[in-house]
């Protein structure tokens, strides 16, 4: 494969798991990929390697132009602007003016499942993102990655030291995925080659309730956790009294909104079934290409020890 291949966000987690997939699992050389960020200075290691490094910031239109310039395939990975209404929309719009300005070949884009009809507060973000990338007249890969599992690793460690996790979902499930999947298929979508436009969304194979997932944690860590349901205005009050800055408390308000009680099991089933077709193309190239072992399978071994390992340290 001969064509350029740019990341944005090449400093952030995803960008540098992306990278090392099309590296290490696809084979793609270092010299034909592009990481760039806000803070070039941040990727020297990936310049040992022979990765290309450039500047990218989404609030400069006329910068992210010359970064795009001689790209072939472009991904747009959402950025981190949620302190302002509306702005990270703009950003994405000005990026995919940007990818067409530099005669970018296709544009691969990271969603969230069913932007279209989430109450999800930045849903709304990915919707608009996904319709400017798709009224550009670029070809396009928008992957739609569900909620990362790792993300509890975040607050995991407080709720084993009391004993007790305090969650407004009731009976609401969800199915998540690693960052690391998403960033293998995110990967392969960037090396495949296509030309064609398509929409995948990569979430876990099961919906679990949190009274499960705490059972997982309390069986992984070996400390007793008791799920503790509360109401949304108590959790938001007893959020507020802990401190939590704005953002963090939009952040849980995700995990809540996500699987509200009136949304259980048949959601993420749902889907799936709607996009079985592109689901099932991505199965096969991931399971096909570089005798790549089971992920879904890998992982559950891999997220299980890390959150070991992650309890074990904070809990000595």
């Amino acid at each position: 494969m001969s064509e350029t291949i740019l990341v944005t966000g090449a400093a952030g987690q995803l960008g540098q798991r992306v990278i090392h997939h099309l590296i290490e699992t696809y084979k793609v050389a270092p010299g034909n990929i592009v990481a760039a960020t806000r803070s070039p200075e941040k990727l020297s290691e990936l310049e040992k390697k022979g990765v290309v490094t450039r500047k990218a910031d989404f609030d400069d239109a006329a910068g992210l132009e010359k970064a795009f310039a001689g790209v072939d395939r472009l991904l747009i990975i959402s950025t981190d602007a949620l302190d302002t209404p509306g702005k990270r929309l703009a950003q994405h719009q000005g990026a995919v003016a940007a990818a067409v300005k530099s005669g970018v070949k296709h544009i691969a884009y990271t969603s969230m499942p069913a932007p279209d009809n989430s109450v999800v507060t930045f849903a709304p973000d990915h919707l608009g993102s996904e319709n400017a990338i798709k009224a550009s007249g670029i070809a396009h890969t928008i992957i739609r990655d569900a909620w990362y599992h790792d993300n509890y690793l975040h607050g995991m460690p407080h709720n084993l030291q009391g004993g007790k996790w305090y969650s407004a979902t009731g009976g609401g499930k969800i199915s998540t995925i690693s960052r690391d999947d998403c960033a293998l298929a995110i990967a392969a979508a960037l090396a495949s080659g296509t030309s064609e436009s398509a929409t995948y969304t990569v979430t876990g194979t099961q919906s679990l309730n949190s009274r499960q997932i705490a059972a997982i944690v309390s069986d992984v860590a070996g400390k007793p956790l008791e799920v503790i349901d509360v109401t949304d205005e108590q959790l938001g009050q007893g959020m507020r009294g802990a401190g939590s800055s704005r953002f963090r408390r939009r952040h849980a308000g995700f995990c809540r909104r996500q699987h509200p009680r009136r949304q259980v099991r048949h959601r993420h089933r749902r889907l799936l079934q709607a996009d079985r077709q592109t689901a099932a193309a991505v199965e096969g190239f991931l399971r096909g290409a570089q005798g790549c072992p089971d992920r879904l399978t890998q992982h559950k071994v891999v997220w299980k020890a890390r959150l070991a390992h992650h309890e074990a340290g904070f809990l000595q």
